[in-house]
This record gives structure tokens, C-alpha cells and sequence, in this order.
């Protein structure tokens, strides 16, 4: 009872479980999980190659039954269930899962669709042709061995690998608190990265990029932009976009099918089919009227019958959001260096290749030259044999034991052992002068070696172009075309491919309820008519903004106390013209004190194409901003310092940001700008250095500056003065100057006029201004400034939700000193509270002489120009 008591020991679980648990993950991290950066190769994969390459099973010899490959795997190296050993052979053979297979497989060995491999003891194995370059030298001491699980055998530490196998076939697995997930590579593409950092260590990731564009996935599909790709081989960890390659043809009926012939790489055919059909079924994608997949030994084909009023394109995109046919391929490029995990960018990982490729070729380097040395002194020996033959005989005939006789000619002819056994096993046919002959010349040869190799050994560059001309080698045997296309035409913004590009109108009311109607919702009227009901108001709700903008735009708000939400134009619920719309706290993060003052649309897609059009952007930062998520997008447009936000306020000041500092806009907004505490946000633009501005006051005052007047200042400064206001007038608006068009005023009562911008001529910053429209009591204060061309529409709206829709062409061009004409009657206790500016159409110009409109009345009454006295302006100086 003693001894036992005296074999337990005393020990501390929590610190038993932390170094077991550590041990355990340590052993699945660098065992089993993990590739090693040298050869791209798991333990498994491994043993796997060695075995085979062991029994003799190469790509010269015929096939021989897994099973045995799989016996021998798990009986001498790798001690685990033979199921995951065979599964992991069976990947190496997968046309689809390898871009270079490494096992040449015999049978079935599992499908795109997900099909499973026949057993081991049906299907057959050997190694492939390229599999030979992994273990190529293996015998001439360029890796170290260490014991098998057992300490019975020896296995490899590394493979010798003479191609960068890590990039090519790439590799993924889970770790204990890590995971990798390599692309494969065009192996081409990778030797060439290779070669060019072996000439130019300094090279950058950006110009190795020329040399490897991407990664290369054995099923092929498309790879959506380089911004992913960048990202990736710049950090090691990035996300790339990877799609089907589809086309819609047009069948001889003249309908329309989708064909899919690609797909990305790692998604399962059949599965892939399966939920397509169900969201067909679902009524989650309409217009899909058959189904087929035609895939056979020739190539992948699904077929997708499109009905005959269905848009095929939209369709496509619904299926690129919805289903498989559209992934992301997670990129972490970690991998075992020197005994640990690391996470390696593409430069590090050509660098440890190429580092393990020197210490390869030096060992092999250095193994022929003991083995041509070993043999330099063997033909010495015999030379020396050969120049003194007769000597030689009479020794060994003179002594009666061999040992005697080697002892002998080791003193004769000061010879080495090994020189002087050689000298006995010598044939008599070596005696012979063309014997002779080949000796001396396999003495030059070795000697020549000699120097050959001992050069390698002392000249780094020398064994460089040793390695780059066995990779060229490689490349010229293996080399194959490119599979996966790199789309550079792509732009990426969110889900709006999903959603038709079309004009529409948001509305906000007094109460803070949005929505968004189609801009046809309102035909042309001429101007004086009643117009009709746009929104179901009541008496203590009002529009108060009306924009006209893209569903693809983004819409910044702008709040009274000086902060900034956004959301996209597709996101505003799109409801009847009668509708109130819903809440707008339900789609921005708005407090309960807070309402939108101003709304201004960006659409920083439409800015992109036109910049990289115009060249005002290099070429390649276009393309990846393009091809990136929104708010990279936002960011790159914002670097821009030509383009800036424009604030207005009620007590006129102004303030010019760089859009730069409002490049994130969370849920939670973002202050735009500082406001004293009796003063309001009155509207944004976005505007050029170069531009200049128009204001205009509610009691008739306007003034114009330059832009440039007005310093960039940060988000947080107040502004300074625009214009000069007297007693209580406020200003009403801002606009940005276009010269050829007209300045259009519209007052509370209804009543507008166009003026030529040429009669508002540029002043100081902070002055009085020039009168903009004369202010009476009939026909009220000015409630709005647009600036209009011949091919604008304008669209009012009342507080009680009467909006009138007509061309800007009707509306009197007159002066600046005048009332102007009626434009919609606003009834009794009823005001003007929002105008807004649309394009043009043709057909609802037409609708007016074909049809009557809806809510205008016969015979109504047309106010006619009212021309007052031109008035002296008045100005004041600037602040």
C-alpha cells in the first residue's frame, strides 16, 4: 500500500488541463491541420506521396489498388482511421478539387455532384507526373528524416518539392483555434512570381501581381475584381468573389435561356440544381419555366428556359444573390513556418519557397559532389593501377591473402583503403587500352563536375540560375492556360443588380413618414391647374422635401441638429401616390427631437465610371474602387478634394467640407456640421472647387459667390457668413450656378418665374445681395430656388399634399424685380411647401392634349406676368 501510495502525485487540474489541451492543439496545428509553407503539404498528404513513392507505385509504373497505398500509409506513418486516409488520397485525385492532381486515379473517384469515391478495394492509384516534382531528389539527402509513430521507420520531414505546390494546388483545414484557406494558383503564373523575386528581392506585391493577377480554381468560373485579390496577397487574409460563368442565348422561338457552364470553385453540382428548383417552387425567383442540367463527359451545361416576358438578366442576378452560383472564397494564407503558424502575404510565401528551394538544391548540390569526389578517388586509384600494371600484379600474385596484398599496394602506391579494394575487384577486360581509354575519360568528366558543383556551393547566384532553370523545366512540362477569367468590367454595390435603375421621387413629411413613388406616378399639367392628390395628409402633417433621384442613388439626410444618416434609393419603401409612406426612424437611426431638414442624392457608382471615363483617376485605382464594397467606394470618390459638401443654414452661413470627412456614415449618423443654437440646416450640395453658388432669402434677396470664398473646414466648425439678412428673413435655399440656365423662384401662394442666371451677377461673400423676386402679400414668401433648363420638369407639392407637375418651359421668363405668374392653386389655408426638379418625358408632355388631367379644372383662370419697376440692389460689404 506504501509504494502505490508513494507512486501518486499531487497535481493541479487546471494547470493538467491547460497543458494537455495545449498539447493537444499544438500537435493538431503543426501534425495534421496545417500545410507547410515549403511544400504546401499536410502530414498526410505527406506520408501519402512517400508511400507510394516508396512501393515503387510513380507515374512510369502501372496502377496498383488504394487499398494497399492505404495499408501501407497507416501501417508505417500515419497512425489514423483509414477512412480519412483514403479520403484525403482521393481529393488529390479530383480533377475538381486539384488544379494539378497529385494521384493519378483509376475509377470512380467521386463527382461534381457530390458523389462519393468507390472503396478502396475497387478503385486503383498511382502518382501523377507532376507528383514526380514533389519527391524529385528525395534520395540525395536534400530533406531531413525523422522516426515514424513507432520509431520502425523513417519518414520525411518536408518534400523536396520543386514547384511552389502551396500556391498552386493551394490547401484549407481547421486547426484548434486557426484555419487556412489557400486558392489554388496557375502553376505558369507562380513559377514566374518565383523568377521575378529571385531577380528582385525587393520587388513589390503590387508588381508580382503582373506575374500571379490571381488565384486559378480547377473548376474555373469567374473571379469578380483585384480588390479582394489585393487585399488577400497583401495581409493574407482577404474575400474574393467568385461567379458561374453563364450566358443568355436567345432559342429560334425567340425566347431566352440561361446556360450555366462554370461554376465556382468547391460547390456541388447537384446541390446547386436542387436550390434553384426550390426557390423556383417557393416563387422566391419567377420567371424560370424549365430546368435541365446536360452535363456530361464533355463538359458542364444547365440549361434555364426563360418565359417569354421575363428579364433573363434580372433573373441571373437574382440567381448570382440567391443560390451558390455566386460565392465568396475566404482567403487566410496561414501556414506552418519553421514549426509555427503564421499568416503569410503572397511575397512572404514565394520567399520561403524560395529560400527552401536553395537549401534543397545546395544539399543535392552537395550530395553529387561526395558521390563524384567518392568516385574522383576511385579512378585515381585505378589510373595509378593502370600506369604501374605490372608492379601491380606481381603484388598481389606475390602474397597468398588479399588483405596482404591490399596492405602492400596501400604502401607501394600510398593508396587508400577503398582505392586499393577497388584495385583488387578490378576485372582483367579493365586492363585493356580501350578500358584504359574510358577511365581517363570519366576522370576528365569527374574532375570537370568537380568544379561545376564546388562553383554552385561558393556562387549564391550561380545556384540561383540552377533553380530558375529547373522551374522553367517545370513550367515548360506542366504549364497549362488559364482557367478561372478575372472580370475587370464588374462594380459591386451591394444588392442594387438586383434592383432596376429607374427615376423616382422620395416625399418626406412635417411628421418624419417617407416613401417613394415612380416619377411617371405624375404626368405633365400645364401650369395654374389644381394638380393632384399626391399623399394622404392630415391637418397636422405636411410635405415638407420632395427629391428626385435613382434608385441607385444613396441618400444622404441631414437633420436640424447638424447630423448625417444615408441609405440607398431602393431602401425607401415604394408605395401608391395617396399613401402617407412609413416612419423614417424605421430606416435611420434618428432620435425623437431630431427631423431631416435637407436631403441630397450621390451616386457615387455613376462618379466612378465617369472619373475613370475622364481619366481624372489612374486607370488600375478606378478599377479596384469599382469592383470594391460600397464604403471603399465612398472612400476613394472622397479622396477627391475637388468635390465637396456645400452647407447652408437659415441664418445664413455657409461652411465647405471635403467629402472626405463624411467617408463613414454609420447606423448612428455622423455630425455634418456645428449649428448655433437658434439656426437650422437649410440644404447640402455637392459641389467643385470651381462652382459658385446662389441664395436666395425668403423675402426676395439673393446673393452669388464663389465657392472658392469659402475655406474647407472640418466637420465640426459652424461656417461663416454667406449673406447679410435683415429683421427676420431666413434663407430658403442653395443651388449651384449654371449659367445657361435660368434661376426659378417659387412662392408660398404659388406663384414662380424664371430668371436668366446672366441678371445675377457674382459678388463678395456676405454682402445683401440683388433682389431675386418681388415679395407681396398676395403672392407670399419665397419658398423655394431651383435652377431649371429647357429639359426640366417641375414637380410642386402643398402642405396638404397637392402636387402639380409641369414644364419649366410654361413658367414666364421675366426679370428679377417681378412677382411672376401663377403656377398651382393653392387653395385657402393651404401653402406651397416643397418643389422639386425631374427630367423631361415625352410622353407625359403628350398626355396633356390626348386626355384630360386628373384633379384640373376647365376653363382655369391664368394669371398673367406682373412687371414692377426694376429696383436699385443693395449691397453691402463683405463680413
Amino acid at each position: 500500500m506504501s509504494d502505490q501510495q508513494s507512486n501518486i502525485k499531487d497535481i493541479n487540474i487546471s494547470q493538467e488541463m491547460r497543458t494537455s489541451f495545449m498539447d493537444y492543439a499544438m500537435s493538431v496545428i503543426v501534425s495534421r491541420a496545417l500545410p507547410d509553407v515549403r511544400d504546401g503539404l499536410k502530414p498526410g498528404h505527406r506520408r501519402i506521396l512517400y508511400a507510394m513513392n516508396d512501393l515503387g507505385i510513380r507515374a512510369d509504373k502501372p496502377h496498383k489498388k488504394s487499398a494497399r497505398i492505404v495499408g501501407e500509409v497507416i501501417g508505417k506513418y500515419h497512425p489514423h482511421g483509414d477512412t480519412a486516409v483514403y479520403d484525403t488520397m482521393v481529393r488529390m485525385a479530383q480533377d475538381f478539387s486539384y488544379r494539378y492532381e497529385l494521384v493519378d486515379g483509376h475509377g470512380n473517384f467521386g463527382s461534381v455532384d457530390g458523389d462519393s469515391a468507390a472503396a478502396m478495394r475497387y478503385t486503383e492509384a498511382r502518382m501523377s507526373k507532376i507528383a514526380m516534382e514533389i519527391v524529385r531528389d528525395i534520395n540525395k539527402n536534400t530533406v531531413d528524416f525523422k522516426d515514424n509513430y513507432d520509431g520502425s521507420e523513417r519518414e520525411p520531414v518536408v518534400m523536396p518539392a520543386r514547384f511552389p505546390n502551396l500556391l498552386v494546388n493551394g490547401s484549407s483545414g481547421i486547426a484548434v483555434g486557426m484555419a487556412t484557406n489557400i486558392p489554388p494558383h496557375q502553376l505558369g503564373e507562380v513559377i514566374d512570381g518565383v523568377l521575378a523575386l529571385s531577380h528582385n528581392p525587393d520587388i513589390t506585391i503590387q508588381e508580382l501581381m503582373h506575374h500571379i493577377p490571381g488565384p486559378d480554381f480547377p473548376t474555373s468560373g469567374e473571379i469578380l475584381g483585384r480588390s479582394g485579390i489585393r487585399r488577400a496577397y497583401e495581409t493574407g487574409r482577404g474575400s474574393i468573389i467568385v461567379r458561374a460563368k453563364t450566358e443568355i442565348e436567345t432559342t429560334k422561338k425567340g425566347r431566352e435561356r440561361i446556360l450555366v457552364t462554370e461554376l465556382p470553385y468547391q460547390v456541388n453540382k447537384a446541390r446547386l440544381v436542387e436550390k434553384i428548383a426550390d426557390l423556383v417552387r417557393e416563387k422566391k425567383i419567377e420567371g424560370i419555366t424549365d430546368l435541365r442540367d446536360e452535363s456530361d463527359r464533355r463538359g458542364m451545361r444547365i440549361v434555364m428556359e426563360v418565359r417569354r416576358d421575363a428579364n433573363a438578366s434580372v433573373i441571373l442576378n437574382n440567381l448570382y444573390k440567391q443560390t451558390p452560383m455566386q460565392t465568396t472564397f475566404g482567403v487566410n494564407m496561414l501556414a506552418i513556418v519553421g514549426g509555427r503558424p503564421k499568416t503569410l502575404t503572397l511575397k512572404e510565401m514565394l520567399y520561403h519557397y524560395l529560400e527552401h528551394q536553395k537549401e534543397i538544391v545546395r544539399r543535392r548540390t552537395q550530395f553529387d559532389l561526395e558521390k563524384a569526389e567518392a568516385r574522383e578517388h576511385l579512378l585515381a586509384g585505378l589510373r595509378i593501377a593502370l600506369d604501374h600494371l605490372d608492379e601491380v600484379i606481381a603484388i598481389i600474385r606475390g602474397n597468398r591473402t588479399s588483405d596482404a596484398a591490399r596492405e602492400q599496394l596501400m604502401e607501394r602506391f600510398a593508396l587508400s583503403d577503398r582505392q586499393s579494394q577497388a584495385i583488387l575487384e578490378m576485372r582483367l577486360q579493365r586492363l585493356t587500352g580501350l578500358e584504359r581509354e574510358k577511365i581517363d575519360a570519366e576522370y576528365a568528366e569527374i574532375i570537370s563536375l568537380i568544379a561545376e558543383l564546388q562553383a554552385i556551393l561558393e556562387d549564391d547566384e550561380r545556384l540561383l540560375d540552377l533553380i530558375r532553370t529547373e522551374l522553367e523545366e517545370v513550367k515548360e512540362r506542366f504549364n497549362d492556360k488559364r482557367r478561372t477569367e478575372i472580370r475587370m468590367d464588374h462594380i459591386e454595390f451591394e444588392d442594387e443588380d438586383l434592383i432596376p435603375e429607374k427615376d423616382i421621387i422620395i416625399t418626406l413629411t412635417s411628421s418624419g413618414y417617407i416613401k417613394r413613388l415612380t416619377t411617371d406616378s405624375y404626368r405633365t399639367q400645364r401650369r395654374g391647374g389644381r394638380g393632384v392628390q399626391g399623399i394622404g395628409t392630415n391637418d397636422e402633417d405636411h410635405v415638407t422635401r420632395l427629391l428626385s433621384c435613382s434608385t441607385h442613388d444613396t441618400i444622404l439626410f441631414f437633420t436640424n441638429r447638424g447630423k448625417v444618416y444615408r441609405i440607398r434609393g431602393y431602401e425607401v419603401p415604394e408605395m401608391s401616390r395617396s399613401s402617407k409612406g412609413v416612419p423614417i426612424i424605421n430606416l435611420i437611426q434618428i432620435e425623437r427631437d431630431e427631423k431631416v431638414e435637407t436631403m441630397i442624392p450621390v451616386n457615387f457608382k455613376r462618379y466612378l465610371e465617369e472619373q475613370a471615363a475622364q481619366e481624372v483617376l489612374p486607370p488600375a485605382e478606378v478599377i479596384d474602387v469599382i469592383e470594391g464594397e460600397e464604403v471603399e467606394a465612398e472612400e476613394e470618390i472622397m479622396q477627391d478634394e475637388q468635390k465637396s459638401l456645400i452647407f447652408m443654414t437659415k441664418k445664413g452661413r455657409v461652411k465647405r467640407s471635403p467629402l472626405s470627412a463624411y467617408a463613414r456614415i454609420n447606423k448612428n449618423g455622423l455630425i455634418a456640421i456645428r449649428l448655433f443654437e437658434d439656426d437650422e440646416l437649410v440644404t447640402v450640395r455637392l459641389a467643385a472647387t470651381e462652382d459658385e453658388v446662389i441664395t436666395a432669402s425668403k423675402n426676395g434677396k439673393s446673393i452669388r459667390f464663389p465657392i472658392a470664398n469659402v475655406r474647407s473646414m472640418g466637420r465640426g466648425a459652424r461656417g461663416v457668413k454667406a449673406m447679410t439678412l435683415t429683421g427676420e428673413d431666413i434663407v430658403i435655399g442653395m443651388e449651384l450656378v449654371r449659367e445657361t440656365q435660368d434661376v426659378l423662384v417659387i412662392t408660398e401662394k404659388g406663384y414662380g418665374k424664371r430668371t436668366p442666371m446672366t441678371e445675377f451677377r457674382t459678388q463678395s461673400r456676405g454682402g445683401k445681395g440683388l433682389i431675386a423676386s418681388k415679395v407681396t402679400e398676395r403672392v407670399g414668401p419665397i419658398v423655394a430656388l431651383r435652377i431649371v433648363d429647357v429639359d426640366d420638369d417641375i414637380m410642386i407639392m402643398t402642405e396638404s399634399g397637392i402636387v402639380i407637375r409641369t414644364d419649366s418651359q410654361n413658367i414666364s421668363r421675366v426679370g428679377r424685380n417681378t412677382q411672376g405668374v401663377k403656377v398651382i392653386r393653392v387653395e385657402d389655408g393651404d401653402r406651397v411647401a416643397t418643389v422639386a426638379k425631374l427630367k423631361k418625358e415625352e410622353e407625359s408632355l403628350e398626355a396633356e392634349t390626348e386626355e384630360p388631367v386628373i384633379g384640373e379644372t376647365e376653363g382655369a383662370e391664368v394669371e398673367v406676368d406682373e412687371v414692377l419697376p426694376e429696383e436699385t440692389s443693395e449691397e453691402a460689404p463683405e463680413e
